[in-house]
């Protein structure tokens, strides 16, 4: 990508920037020759290392839009803001929350003078009675195009691409179940979008003046049911899958069912589920074409997509955002472990193998290669944590070699990742009775790993009480297989 393009003089803002859409749109527009200033929550969590050769045509801010006070002054010389935010599974209050986003985007975007908004929003089923999720997109419409603003609504359906939420919960049902049972949200239509066509539509809107305050309506070329998703994606996998219809299957137990099923937390679940009475399909006209595009039918997504996966080339996943844990978002504060009120466990093991093949070892933990001690242990601990509504191991990993603060791990949450360093923490994001993590740090020809519990109360003792005679086992065995390297590759460290 030769993000050294000369300059088109057009200033955006980026909101959401660490998120699924906004990593994928962020490389498109430096590529083009936009400058580009993003916010987010914490820059720690920004890869900046992604982008370093967009040089000075990146600029990144750090503020919270549910935090007014903690908003820096934007520039003056913006041509236009993307709203990429949303609280959607993030439980209780998402709609709440949404409209403060939305509110306090408006107020800094006014008074920065910028004259156009880009929010990528949901489809609207007209004259029906909206879920909640739907209802909030619609009112945080609303308050965009209440600014000073011209703000220009582009709204969607599923999205196709590699680590969507839509995209990874078909995948995860057509993969893992043969026989499905089908609630009646399966035949609920929908116009499902590749996610090629979503950043060619976000990028190309801002070419046309005349789509300021106008809202559109952006869809594929095929209008589907939720079951023809499923049964499209088992085609281009090759994969027979039959499917019973259970008409009195009501939407609780329906959430249940894709949570214990699929990668979802959920609230996630719940939402979508509520979502699915709703049909999403284009009514609206859509945004003029950019120059040379082509919608991509569904099949032809699900192609790209899987390639993207097969090439470990996925640049963003839903499960990326703290919204897919439990994790307050103010986890990068916690860097430095508790000491006191702690119960730990610290191994030490000299390097018996070099340096670089450690490091490497420590950054392929989890999902599909597993863990080094006690595989079954850390599988059978990841499904009580589904049962217990949470993480699970599931959500598996970005990428199999590479991690980053913010990154999603099984149960865990990445804080720190030094690869330079040879530090790597991960914070527990299971279902626990206290906090927890786990902290690797390889120096002077030897590896350090510490892991520590704080409780809260006597459950949360009586809970390391209960797990220490497995971590009698577990933490030594795990040093010294990362000491020498890990290179161990048997069934017992293979995901099935």
């Amino acid at each position: 990508m030769n993000m050294a393009a000369p300059t088109r003089g057009r200033h955006l803002l980026v909101t959401g920037a660490t998120g699924y859409i906004g990593l994928r749109l962020l490389p498109i527009l430096l590529e083009q020759g936009d400058r580009v200033t993003v916010l987010v929550r914490d820059q720690r969590r920004f890869p900046a290392q992604d982008f370093s050769r967009a040089g000075d045509r990146l600029a990144v801010l750090e503020g919270d839009f549910l935090e007014p006070e903690s908003l820096p002054e934007f520039p003056t010389d913006l041509d236009a803001a993307y709203f990429l935010m949303h609280s959607m599974g993030s439980g209780e209050g998402f709609a709440e929350r949404e409209a403060r986003l939305a509110g306090n985007f408006v107020g800094a975007i006014d008074r920065c003078g910028c004259p156009r908004i880009v929010f990528l929003a949901g489809l609207i089923d007209e004259g029906k009675p909206l879920s909640e999720h739907l209802r909030s997109r619609l009112h945080t419409e609303e308050i965009l195009s209440g600014g000073k603003a011209g703000c220009t609504v582009l709204r969607a359906s599923i999205i196709v691409g590699s680590g969507s939420a839509s995209f990874e919960i078909v995948r995860d049902l057509t993969e893992r179940l043969p026989v499905m049972i089908c609630p009646r949200w399966v035949s609920t239509r929908c116009q499902p979008i590749a996610i090629r066509n979503v950043i060619d539509y976000l990028t190309g809107v801002l070419d046309e003046p005349g789509t300021a305050g106008r809202t559109y309506d952006i869809g594929g070329p095929e209008v589907m049911s939720y079951r023809d998703l499923l049964e499209g994606y088992a085609r281009v996998r090759g994969l027979r899958r039959w499917f019973i219809p259970v008409p009195f299957l009501t939407p609780r137990l329906s959430s249940w069912w894709l949570y214990l099923v699929t990668t979802t937390r959920f609230q996630l679940a719940q939402a979508l589920v509520d979502s699915m009475k709703n049909e999403t399909v284009c009514s609206g006209e859509p945004p003029p074409a950019p120059s040379g595009f082509r919608l991509i039918p569904y099949r032809e997504a699900v192609e790209r997509a899987l390639s993207r996966i097969a090439q470990n080339r996925v640049p963003s996943s839903w499960i990326g955002s703290l919204e897919a844990g439990n994790l307050d978002p103010s986890f990068m504060d916690a860097i430095k472990v508790p000491e006191h009120g702690v119960f730990s466990d610290r191994q030490r093991m000299p390097l018996r193998a070099p340096r670089e093949d450690v490091v490497a070892a420590l950054w392929s933990l989890g999902g599909a290669r597993g863990w080094p001690s006690m595989n079954w242990a850390w599988k059978i601990r990841g499904a009580i944590d589904r049962l217990f509504g949470g993480a699970g191991l599931r959500r598996g990993r970005r990428d199999p070699e590479q991690l980053r603060p913010g990154d999603a791990l099984d149960f865990w949450r990445v804080v720190v990742a030094d690869r330079e360093a040879g530090r790597l923490m991960l914070y527990a994001e299971m279902k626990l009775p206290g906090e927890a993590w786990l902290e690797f740090e390889v120096r002077d020809e030897q590896l350090s790993q510490t892991a520590t519990f704080r409780p809260q109360g006597l459950l949360g003792r009586a809970y390391w009480m209960l797990v220490l005679p497995a971590h009698w086992w577990l933490f030594p065995q795990m040093v010294k297989r990362l000491a020498a390297g890990w290179h161990d590759r048997s069934a017992d460290f293979r995901r099935p």
